[in-house]
């Protein structure tokens, strides 16, 4: 069983900036979509960006020119870079891998609260 486990989010003024990180371990043994989604109180879970490799990437329009996304060279971590963070990008956001093609996450990370105060 794989798992994920997030770190880097935590308290920013508005236009700072933030790196989350998320570390896949265990029994992930071919390479998968990972990414970000995000929920913000009484809101849907979003996908904000995912990373198959660096020719294959999704960003929200939400965030696009803002938050960066990249994986490690072996393929079992991923970051996201947020510059220019704003009240509203204020969410706990989990780290996800699927398979290409999949639909649907397989697994998931804890979650990590980003605050950004106006």
């Amino acid at each position: 069983q794989a798992q994920l486990v997030e770190s880097g989010g935590g308290l920013v003024q508005s236009g700072g900036s933030l790196r989350l990180s998320c570390l896949a371990s265990g029994s992930i043994r071919e390479i998968m979509v990972m990414g970000w989604y995000r929920q913000a109180p009484e809101k849907q879970r979003e996908l904000v960006a995912s990373i198959y490799n660096r020719f294959s990437t999704y960003y929200a329009d939400s965030v696009k020119g803002r938050f960066t996304i990249s994986r490690s060279h072996d393929n079992n971590s991923v970051y996201m870079q947020m510059n220019n963070l704003k009240p509203e990008d204020t969410a706990v956001y989990y780290c996800y891998a699927k398979r290409r093609g999949s639909a649907d996450p397989l697994y998931w990370g804890q979650g990590t609260q980003v605050t950004v105060s106006s």
